[in-house]
């Protein structure tokens, strides 16, 4: 669990990437703590995405540099990079489950392509029904996605994602697009990993309930830098009109 003396898992220092004109980064900063909870907001097009792809790899910064786990992302060749994302897990909006595959099938599938991980795994099964159970779903191992709800394909897409047992999660508007009780189950059940794995999670949302739930720290993107940063209760307190516009 977090807490002051945690270690440094993720340190992202002086981040700088435009697109032309458009300097979307423009000296981010972030740090992430073993078993925190650390929940970034910024309106739309405030370079939320393009720092976790950054940091995942997928986009090289113009300059700054990231260190996950103690290794600089920059310098990593193509196989080291590979096996490091091992460690981290990623959520995505849409749930991004494959349509044409059973359950079973979709949390199989990093099993499968990550052999390096785990090894040639023989019998899949015992590791997809835990995955399942640590979010209530194992029931609907054999169901194809279409067959499940918006909440219970949210709840199938963090299984997959835990399957690999990483050690950082990128939660991408974990909540968006559910209704108020689903939302509150997600947001519970989130909780609720990573107390059990001691995870270290990186949340983007707009869900001001989401981030006062579970956040333990907050960044707050204003014109591509983290204007401020501090615990929910610190960041709603304040009389700075760019902050409150977030907690309205």
């Amino acid at each position: 669990m977090y807490n002051s003396k945690s270690k440094l898992i993720i340190d992202i220092h002086n981040l700088k990437k435009s697109y032309g004109e458009n300097h979307v980064l423009d000296g981010f900063n972030m740090q992430l703590f073993e078993g925190e909870n650390l929940v970034i907001m910024g309106k739309s097009g405030s370079g939320k995405s393009v720092m976790i792809k950054c940091l995942v790899g997928l986009e090289e910064p113009d300059s700054g540099t990231i260190e996950v786990m103690g290794k600089d992302i920059n310098r990593l060749e193509h196989e080291e990079l590979d096996e490091l994302r091992t460690e981290i897990g990623f959520l995505f909006q849409g749930s991004a489950l494959y349509d044409s595959m059973s359950i079973r099938e979709n949390l199989e599938f990093p099993l499968r392509r990550h052999t390096k991980k785990f090894g040639v795994i023989q019998d899949t099964s015992p590791m997809v029904l835990e995955a399942l159970e640590n979010v209530g779903l194992a029931h609907t191992i054999d169901l194809m996605p279409s067959e499940l709800s918006g909440g219970m394909k949210r709840r199938i897409a963090l299984a997959r994602t835990l399957i690999l047992q990483p050690k950082i999660i990128l939660y991408d508007e974990p909540t968006t697009g559910l209704d108020p009780i689903t939302s509150k189950e997600i947001i519970l059940l989130m909780m609720s990993i990573q107390k059990k794995y001691n995870t270290s999670s990186i949340i983007i949302t707009h869900d001001v309930d989401c981030a006062r739930v579970i956040s333990n720290r907050m960044i707050l993107l204003v014109d591509s830098i983290n204007y401020a940063e501090g615990t929910f209760e610190e960041l709603a307190a304040s009389s700075d009109p760019k902050i409150q516009a977030f907690f309205k």
